[in-house]
This record gives structure tokens, C-alpha cells and sequence, in this order.
């Protein structure tokens, strides 16, 4: 019993000896720190190492939000628009002046873009309308239309206000696909309505713009837009303006997940022009380009798909004076890559008539480089004022076509319907947009000498012209 217990015991110490010197050998345990330093939580104590400096780690979405949103929804306004038209059921009421008046109400969101009064919003917001409102803070402005871009969707409103609200300008060429954005603006007449979403594409191009030189490089996200965000604020994360609200692409009519918004350093463009010179200055390089698809790449011999080929010249335009040809492949403009169609129309939306632009194309697959100057749609380099002419008799408002649209549309005259008010002219059911080219066989070029005649003209009148969407024909009336 004796030898068995002394064996057991030198089993035991030998057992405990191993155990502790195991125990010295092997790293210490998170526990064994948290003893050993107190001031270190088990979190820290594992990743105090990794941790990022203070100023790499970026905050959570929802604190950029409440900040965006609260320098943003001050500057968003709610438009309401009243539309008035008249029905005719014989010619007895376009004599007398009869015939019932129609009422529509619309609405809508703007953006105060200058503190003095300046508001941005699209053009279908305000389109047809005789009466614009504009509401800030519970208060009611009557607002004047300083002007409007169909090309883009966009106008410019005027209110009698200073010191207003004005957005913070962001820019649109650095907006990052997958980057968070907010949609602010007043759906179904909610006021002050802000949805949170990414920047889903940019540079969309849908065909929506009913314009004879449409511009369409849409920002895509998937914040909702409801009907009445039209014309509010796309913002980013610092609650700058990236785009103006314009369109959804829906089976419904509400939103389905696909918005669409007007890059803010196109809009920027059009709303500085309006405002200083009362008309767009668009720039026209006098040439038409059509995408690099893999069917005419192949006819080109290139692989590579980034890129326009020009489709269209313009006699004597400024691309022909240039020397350049159909099937050029234009690669970049002034250094700057081109993608695609909506690229390039964005890049060249940035320009102004006389601004030099100098492309990289290639042809039979040697490397070119071209330089020429912008034109205005008048085919020179001077700064266009709006040629229009409003008749208080007529109660409409009527301007020039310009050449470069004349040609487009394969005519040598043109007066544009552009506004109609309440007055002898909305009994006529001529639609805002049509072209008057003849009156009585005659050509007409010039808004005023148009209105002149349809004051004086007597008896059977034939009315002849194209209408927006680019159909030749005519109206006949007895005055």
C-alpha cells in the first residue's frame, strides 16, 4: 500500500508540474488582458490593432440623411399650374367668342436656384399653363416664366422675393454609380416628401423628350419619384443639387423603382443662359452621330465600342468645314473619353456657340485629330436673344424657327406656336408647339408681321404647318 501511494502521489506532482508549464508556454488568453489591463473592453482588446484613424471611418447613412435633408427641403418648392382651354361646337362661337372654358390644375416641385427669386423646374411642370403659383413656406407667389428648354425638360420661373433659400450646387460629373442620393419634392401634394435611394446608372438615354434636338443623359436611381416630384432636387449625401426630378419609367403611373433626373451641371447651363440671355445658347458641332454598336463596329473594323460615329453632316457646318466624314469614329472631346450617345450629347450640352472643341476620331483605323468651333442654330459663332412676339389681341405668343431646325425639317420658313393665353387664338385649337409655315399660301418667317396678319385677315384663311411631332398639315378657318 505504501509503494502504491508514494507512486501516486509522484504521479500527481509530476501531472500538476506538466500542466503548469504547459500553461507558461501557451500566449495568454483575451481574459488574461482584460486582467492584466482593465482600461481594454474584449472588442478593443481583438481589434484595437485593426482599427481605422477617426477620420477614415465614414458615418452611417442615416446621419447623412438628416443633414442632406435639412439643408435641402428648405430649398425645394411646391408649383401649382391652372390651365384654362375652350371647347367650340360651331363656327357661330368662334365669331361671338363663345364656347365653354376648361379648368385644369396642376402640380408640381421647383428648386430655388438663385436667392433672388429664381426657380428651376421642368418644362413639363408649367407646360400649357396660363397661371403659375409657387408656394414657400405657406406662402403663395405669382410666378412669371422667364423661360424654357424642351430639349432638356427644363424652365426658369421668376417670383418677386429676395433673400430666399437658394440650393447648394453640387455637380453631376462626379456623382458615382452606387453613391446614396435623395429625392426631395411634393408627391400626390405632399409637401417637403423626402426619399433616400443610390444612383442605380447614369448617362440613360429613353427617349422622351419630344424635341427636334432632344438632350438625354439621364441620372437613374431608385429613390422614389412619385407624380409631383417633377422639377425637385436630386441631392447627394452632403445635401448638394446633383439633378432636377423629371421622369419614372411605370406600367402604373407611380413609382415602380426607376426614376429618372436631369444632371445639374446640364440644368446649371441651361438656367445660367435663360437667365442672362433669355434663350438657351445651345452649341451645334453640324453633324449628327449615332451609337457604336457591335453590328456597325464590324462594318467599321474596330473592336473597341466606346464612342459615336457620325451619321449626318451639315453642308457648309462647322464638322464639314473641320473635314470631318461619315463613319467618322469620335473617340473623346477635349481629352474626354466618350462611352456613349448620352455621353457625348451631355459633354457637348456644356458648350457654347464659339467654344473651340478638339476630337480624337478615327478613320480606317488611323488615330486623327480634328479641331473646330461651335455654331449657334443660326450656323455662326454670335450669341443668339429669343426672336418672339406676343399679340394681346391674339393672346398668344409666336418665334422664330431657326435655320438649323429649319433644315431639320425640310422647310424654309416657320413661326412656332410657342404660347397661347386666354383670347381669340385658344378658340382656334392650334396647339402650342405647331409650326405655322404658310398662311394663305404665303411664307411666314417673322413672329410679328404673323400676328400682324391674322389681326387684319378677313374671310377664308389656310393655315399650313407641322406640328410637334413633325406631321405636315394645315387648318381652315373662316374670319
Amino acid at each position: 500500500m505504501t509503494k502504491n501511494l508514494k507512486t501516486l502521489l509522484l504521479g500527481f506532482t509530476g501531472g500538476v508540474l506538466g500542466a503548469l508549464l504547459i500553461f507558461q508556454l501557451l500566449p495568454p488568453t483575451s481574459e488574461q488582458n482584460i486582467s492584466n489591463n482593465n482600461n481594454l473592453t474584449p472588442a478593443f482588446a481583438a481589434y484595437e490593432v485593426d482599427r481605422l484613424p477617426e477620420e477614415k471611418i465614414s458615418k452611417l447613412p442615416g446621419e447623412n440623411f438628416v443633414k442632406a435633408s435639412k439643408l435641402s427641403t428648405e430649398s425645394v418648392v411646391y408649383i401649382k399650374t391652372v390651365s384654362e382651354r375652350y371647347g367650340r361646337t360651331s363656327w357661330l362661337e368662334l365669331w361671338l367668342g363663345g364656347g365653354g372654358a376648361m379648368q385644369q390644375v396642376g402640380s408640381g416641385s421647383g428648386v430655388i436656384f438663385k436667392e433672388n427669386g429664381y426657380i428651376l423646374t421642368n418644362n413639363h411642370v408649367i407646360d400649357d399653363a396660363d397661371k403659375i403659383e409657387v408656394v414657400i413656406k405657406k406662402r403663395i407667389y405669382e410666378a412669371k416664366l422667364v423661360g424654357r428648354d424642351p430639349s432638356t425638360d427644363l424652365a426658369i420661373l421668376k417670383i418677386d422675393a429676395n433673400n430666399l433659400p437658394a440650393i447648394q450646387i453640387g455637380s453631376s460629373k462626379n456623382v458615382e454609380v452606387g453613391e446614396w442620393v435623395l429625392a426631395v419634392g411634393n408627391p400626390f401634394n405632399l409637401n417637403s416628401t423626402v426619399t433616400a435611394g443610390i444612383v442605380s446608372a447614369k448617362g440613360r438615354e429613353l427617349n422622351i423628350l419630344k424635341s427636334n434636338f432632344p438632350i438625354e443623359s439621364f441620372i437613374q436611381t431608385d429613390a422614389a419619384i412619385n407624380p409631383g416630384n417633377s422639377g425637385g432636387a436630386l441631392v447627394n449625401a452632403e445635401g448638394e443639387l446633383v439633378g432636377i426630378n423629371t421622369a419614372i419609367i411605370s406600367q402604373t403611373g407611380s413609382y415602380a423603382g426607376y426614376g429618372f433626373a436631369v444632371p445639374i451641371d446640364i440644368a446649371k447651363k441651361i438656367a445660367n443662359d435663360i437667365i442672362e440671355y433669355g434663350a438657351v445658347q445651345k452649341a451645334f458641332m453640324g453633324a449628327d452621330v449615332t451609337a457604336l454598336t457591335p453590328e456597325n463596329a464590324d462594318k467599321l473594323g474596330t473592336d473597341d465600342l466606346d464612342g459615336v460615329v457620325v451619321s449626318y453632316l451639315q453642308q457648309k457646318g462647322a464638322a464639314e468645314k473641320a473635314n470631318i466624314q461619315k463613319g467618322d469614329i469620335i473617340r473623346s472631346i477635349n481629352g474626354e473619353k466618350i462611352s456613349s450617345n448620352a455621353d457625348f450629347e451631355e459633354k457637348l450640352s456644356l458648350r457654347s456657340p464659339g467654344d473651340k472643341l478638339y476630337l480624337t476620331i478615327e478613320r480606317k483605323n488611323k488615330t486623327l485629330e480634328k479641331q473646330l468651333v461651335l455654331t449657334n442654330s443660326e450656323n455662326t459663332t454670335q450669341l443668339l436673344k429669343r426672336d418672339a412676339f406676343f399679340s394681346n389681341s391674339l393672346g398668344a405668343e409666336f418665334e422664330a424657327v431657326p435655320k438649323m431646325e429649319q433644315n431639320l425639317l425640310n422647310i424654309s420658313s416657320g413661326v412656332r406656336v410657342v404660347d397661347v393665353k386666354n383670347g381669340f387664338f385658344s378658340r382656334l385649337n392650334i396647339d402650342e408647339g405647331f409650326i405655322i409655315t404658310e398662311i394663305n399660301g404665303n411664307e411666314v418667317s417673322d413672329p410679328k408681321k404673323l400676328a400682324e396678319i391674322l389681326e387684319e385677315i378677313k374671310g377664308k384663311v389656310i393655315i399650313k404647318g407641322i406640328n410637334k411631332k413633325g406631321i405636315k398639315g394645315y387648318y381652315s378657318f373662316y374670319f
